[in-house]
């Protein structure tokens, strides 16, 4: 074998015997290379707490086996992996060592995946190029659920990827809203790739492999641990361009992603709910701040997210109004006329303008029917006129 298929073995390798997001071992992998790295952690000479985790995995034989093996299981159930060394890597993957901090593992261990399982056809690095991750409560209300299917059917329906965690509420309705446009949606999850969590998701994963991607860090069989799905979410705020969180309680897995987001210089954007319902209180806490931008639908997140200038939302009006269409003189005229017979002279008083200019402003207004003239004066007809111009 060449030096780079060593090398790919080895990111495998890792990826199998130590939980995703170790900053000890990223910053090896970094400074050494995947296979001096790899070498060093078994050694001991990394950590002796991952030397321990490793040794637990792998009693004794050869890492590399321990590929190799990873490697025929995925193409037994018709999945891949992927690795920083294949061209389908996302490149934004990489963005999360910036992020890592503090001592507590849930701020420090989040560099990037050494490798990610795959099942789908679809280019992991093209289906995320353009996409906006939708995420929020799993005990979502009815109009959390509306609002996710709307809006992630909009943005497939616009060529955009949706991607979600695979989860009940929010995440399920994002799935469904962007397949049902025919677009590509894209579930990062927290357990293996043949792992249906929930169960009751299982035809949801079925639909969403054909036609899109499901992802895990974790090789297949893997549980969803709890922890594990703090360490997922770093995925799906770094893959995308933003995160929109639709709905959100006090606290909540989705706000964790949302900070992600912000920190790693994506686009984070919420969704307001009712000022009642609990389940947007950690929304309504995020939009506090400066940096979430609040969205209604997927007209905004374009405009936050697509090109300058091309992808901007419309600006939300009311119905337009007959009267509308006058110019303002006209429509000061036509202030001035009320139900009682009045005559051009009073009119132009009333409404502080000459006379002359009071009489063709009257005859506009008379031609449309927004006044009739009786004996000689000018009065608001009974009733408005209709759209077509004039009243019935």
């Amino acid at each position: 074998m060449t030096s780079v298929d060593d090398a790919r073995r080895a990111y495998i390798a890792m990826g199998c015997l130590v939980e995703p997001g170790s900053r000890v071992l990223g910053e090896a992998v970094i400074r050494h290379g995947p296979i001096e790295a790899l070498r060093r952690l078994l050694s001991g000479t990394l950590d002796s707490a991952l030397q321990g985790a490793v040794a637990a995995r792998l009693p004794a034989g050869d890492p590399f086996s321990v590929a190799d093996a990873a490697l025929a299981r995925a193409e037994r159930l018709g999945a891949r992996i992927v690795t920083p060394l294949d061209e389908e890597w996302p490149a934004r993957l990489a963005d999360l060592t910036r992020i890592s901090r503090g001592r507590e593992r849930h701020e420090r261990d989040t560099y990037p995946p050494l490798c990610l399982w795959l099942r789908g056809p679809w280019p992991l690095a093209e289906a995320l190029d353009r996409s906006v991750a939708v995420v929020g409560a799993r005990a979502a209300t009815g109009y959390g659920e509306h609002v996710a299917t709307e809006l992630a059917y909009g943005l497939a329906d616009r060529g955009w990827t949706v991607v979600s965690g695979g989860a009940y509420g929010i995440d399920s309705a994002a799935h469904r809203g962007a397949l049902s446009a025919g677009g590509v949606t894209v579930a990062v999850l927290a357990c293996g790739v043949d792992r249906a969590y929930p169960a009751s998701n299982a035809s949801l994963f079925e639909r969403i492999a054909e036609t899109g991607l499901l992802i895990s860090e974790w090789p297949p069989g893997a549980e969803p641990h709890r922890h594990r799905f703090l360490i997922r979410n770093r995925v799906i705020a770094a893959a995308t361009v933003g995160t929109v969180v639709v709905e959100a309680a006090a606290r909540s897995g989705a706000i964790q992603t949302l900070r992600r987001a912000s920190e790693l210089g994506r686009i984070p954007m919420a969704v307001p709910g009712p000022v009642t319902s609990a389940m947007s209180v950690g929304t309504h806490e995020a939009l506090r701040s400066e940096e979430v931008r609040l969205v209604t639908g997927w007209p905004h997140v374009l405009e936050e997210v697509g090109r300058i200038g091309t992808d901007l939302a419309p600006v939300p009006r009311g119905p337009e109004r007959l009267r509308d269409r006058l110019d303002p003189v006209t429509a000061q005229v036509l202030d001035a006329v009320g139900r009682r017979l009045a005559g051009p002279e009073q009119i132009a008083a009333s409404a502080g303008v000459s006379l002359p200019t009071a009489m063709r402003a009257l005859s506009v207004l008379t031609a449309a029917g927004f006044v009739v003239i009786r004996d000689g004066g000018y009065a608001l007809p009974r009733q408005r006129p209709s759209p077509a111009g004039r009243g019935r």
